[in-house]
């Protein structure tokens, strides 16, 4: 992990397309902006993480239809 100090105003570049700024520093917390080109999806990182689980969630539901599928296929008695 690569460990910056920045104060208000300052900036960092991510690339040559991502720019993440320090807006204010207010006790604990750091408001930051982020600019990016809009096909580069931003996101709080727990919200990220809800994401993929819904992500995942979605593929096994999406497994479990292929899966019954092709049972039926199978003859759908469960003998192959």
């Amino acid at each position: 992990m690569l460990v910056l100090t920045r104060k208000s105003n300052q900036s960092i570049m991510i690339g040559d397309d991502i720019e993440v700024s320090v807006l204010a520093v207010m006790g604990e917390k750091v408001r930051i902006g982020i600019q990016a080109p809009r096909d580069i999806p931003v996101f709080r990182k727990e919200v990220y993480l809800e994401i993929q689980q819904e992500n995942l969630a979605a593929g096994e539901g999406a497994r479990e239809e292929v899966d019954a599928a092709l049972r039926k296929l199978g003859g759908g008695d469960g003998e192959s």
